[in-house]
């Protein structure tokens, strides 16, 4: 793990990781294929004796993120850094594969190992599934699972049903007249209807969103002029908006245009909008993670374990769990004692390692009893 810490490469870029993750997986004896989606890895595991397969797939991707943990294994690379905890996923990926392969006695059928690349909304899941990754052999369930620093070490969560959100980013351009600050009169200003645009967005969770339902809509980023007596010809807005229901989302996708549009318009500005989808909603199958629940009450009697968990955030393992009934597994990996409590995507971001040993023992586990249901 603290090698791949130490080397960490962007999304369709993880070519040394890939490079190792196939150099590991062959000494294993495993018939390894490299370059599916430029930089993915898979190999199958196979019992020899017939039944199911279950796919288990890991990320590998890294962020564009400058580190700042002081770490001894931090990153060598300027700029870039695993701040979402794939160095560690890649690593429980590697041990399981070992793991399951000592352990083919131990159950019937196979298991499909997918290091996939570009995560971090890229289109990495879809790449793979495009080439196709969920034929020869065709999985019948799919596992995968992400350390959590939100949660301490020891804590699992592993729900039903939707657990991370359908994401959507969006690029808005609002365009007005330019002029001097001090004659505003002879402008039409985007800055204050990109003021107004921002507040007003605020309103369709506040006011549109039914209560007992979930959305976020965040603008995160505003570029707009240079110079103090300068009022800019358009200003660009960023965001992201975050829903659970394909209703709600529908609902805010409406509200959101409206609003942008009205509100612009109102100003004698006009606006562009570009709203690209990152992922569905990724639910978890009831029968599989009922599976993998009992099997961490089985492994980690004495662990909280989060049976409704759900998180805001999103993941483009939702592709394959559309495809295919499967489990996302979230493992606790903060320690407030050691001081590893950064969120993911932080440039302090770092996980207490004694996760790992945790994370492969519970999927290759889980693997295992999943094909014998």
């Amino acid at each position: 793990r603290r090698d791949f810490h130490m080397h960490p490469e962007l999304g369709f870029q993880e070519v040394r990781t890939a490079r190792i993750i196939a150099r590991e997986l062959s000494q294993l004896g495993l018939r390894v294929e490299i370059g599916i989606a430029d930089t993915g890895v898979t190999a199958v595991i196979d019992s020899g004796k017939p039944g199911k397969v279950c796919m288990l797939r890991f990320d590998m991707d890294a962020l564009p993120i400058q580190e700042d943990t002081g770490a001894v294994y931090a990153s060598q690379t300027a700029g870039v850094m695993h701040a979402c905890g794939h160095d560690a996923h890649v690593a429980i990926g590697l041990t399981a594969a070992k793991l399951l392969n000592q352990s083919r006695d131990e159950f019937s059928g196979a298991i499909k190992l997918v290091f996939q690349p570009a995560e971090e909304g890229l289109g990495g899941a879809e790449r793979m599934i495009q080439e196709g990754i969920l034929t020869d052999p065709k999985p019948d369930y799919a596992l995968g699972i992400h350390v959590w620093n939100e949660q301490p070490l020891g804590w699992l969560g592993i729900a039903p049903g939707p657990v991370m959100a359908a994401g959507e980013i969006f690029r808005v351009v609002i365009r007005g007249r330019g002029g001097h600050g001090a004659l505003p009169s002879t402008t039409l200003d985007p800055v204050l209807a990109a003021a107004q645009v921002i507040s007003m967005l605020q309103s369709i969770v506040s006011r549109n969103v039914h209560p007992q339902k979930t959305a976020v809509v965040s603008v995160t980023a505003i570029h707009g002029g240079q110079a103090f007596n300068v009022i800019p010809q358009d200003v660009e807005l960023k965001g992201t908006i975050r829903t659970f229901d394909p209703a709600v989302r529908e609902m805010v996708l409406h509200n959101f245009y409206r609003i942008i549009e009205g509100t612009a318009n109102s100003l004698g500005c006009t606006v562009e909008i570009d709203l690209q989808p990152l992922t569905p909603a990724l639910v978890n199958h009831e029968l599989v993670t009922g599976i993998v629940q009992r099997t961490a009450i089985r492994l980690f009697p004495d662990a909280p374990l989060d049976t409704q968990f759900a998180t805001m955030g999103s993941e483009d393992m939702a592709f394959f769990l559309q495809e295919v009934p499967g489990c996302f597994i979230f493992v606790g990996s903060a320690n407030q004692q050691r001081g590893l409590t950064a969120v993911h995507h932080h440039p302090k971001f770092d996980i207490d390692e004694n996760v790992l040993p945790i994370a492969a023992g519970l999927i290759s586990s889980a693997a295992i009893d999943v094909l014998a249901n």
